[in-house]
């Protein structure tokens, strides 16, 4: 078994010296499906990582009442002493209690003014102390981007609350994108893998057509049908293996230099793409392994129909 093993790698590489040019046409076609693939794979992943991204950011904003103590322990009575607030946290509560949501963080109302002074200077400080016309606030972070809506609706119902904001209808349409990305990128994806199966064994079946005599003629003599694959086998798989060498170098740099130029201007949104560490080996080892099996596989089927006489 050992012996076969290795005379059929031989013989597959001898195969592929003496068929040079059909060796270099099907290692062409395999280069550049798995490259389209590879592209299309690295566009499909960070695209829909960016969108989960967006849709974790997305936060609820639940709008207090105006003169909500809320989040006040104590409060001052009517005679100006200060006394335990009966009403703390009954919002709170009721936001926490809920089925859907991860987190509430409060922002008071001098917490947002300061934000606004920060991002648009000082001219909102003619709005300090007692002129302050925001509201208190909690912001809520739903256990999943499906969930914010329905969340929203609910807390808007909650005594205390006077607005709630999530993004409205732009979220609502950002989730549909995202969800059109998730169905039919990855339907893209399999049909791109369908195409390459194809494109692939139909080389690998000119490069068998040629040498049908040589298959026929060891049929003929009584050779097992498994020893005849055998070479055809390995040549497959080196076809695809060498094929996926010239695509993996352009993923590579290609990939550094787009996360290199285009991530920070995603990290200022608090988005990322995949880091290039660890996403790299990832997609170039799926794309050696695609490649020796579609190559393997391909020369197997293709030679079928030589091997029934």
């Amino acid at each position: 078994m050992i012996r076969h093993f290795f005379r059929h790698l031989w013989e597959s590489i001898k195969s592929l010296k003496r068929n040079i040019w059909m060796t270099i046409a099907s290692v062409s076609s395999v280069a550049i499906t798995l490259t389209l693939v590879g592209i299309f794979a690295a566009v499909l992943l960070n695209v829909e990582k960016i969108a989960q991204g967006i849709e974790n950011n997305i936060q609820i904003s639940v709008y207090l009442d105006v003169n909500s103590a809320d989040n006040s322990e104590t409060k001052t009575n009517e005679v100006g002493e200060t006394v335990q607030n009966d009403a703390y946290h009954q919002v709170y509560d009721q936001i926490n209690a809920l089925s859907g949501v991860k987190s509430v963080t409060f922002s008071s109302k001098d917490d947002q003014l300061a934000k606004l002074k920060e991002t648009y200077g000082d001219d909102w400080a003619m709005f300090d102390g007692d002129s302050n016309p925001l509201q208190d606030v909690y912001v809520v972070e739903a256990t999943s981007a499906s969930k914010v809506k329905k969340v929203a609706n609910k807390i808007s119902k909650i005594e205390g609350v006077e607005s709630v904001n999530y993004g409205g209808s732009n979220s609502d349409q950002l989730f549909k994108i995202s969800k059109f990305i998730r169905t039919w990128g990855v339907a893209g994806t399999v049909l791109l893998v369908v195409v390459a199966i194809f494109l692939i064994s139909n080389t690998i079946r000119m490069t068998i057509m040629s040498r049908h005599r040589d298959i026929e003629i060891m049929r003929l003599v009584g050779a097992k049908n498994s020893y005849i694959r055998g070479p055809f086998f390995f040549e497959g798989a080196w076809v695809g293996l060498l094929g996926a060498i010239v695509p993996s170098i352009i993923i590579y740099f290609g990939y550094k230099a787009v996360y290199a130029s285009v991530n920070p201007q995603f990290e200022v949104q608090g988005l990322t793409l995949y880091p290039a560490d660890t996403f790299l080996p990832m997609i170039i080892g799926g794309m050696f392994v695609v490649g020796i099996l579609i190559g393997s596989l391909g020369s197997v089927i293709s030679m079928r129909r030589y091997l029934k006489i």
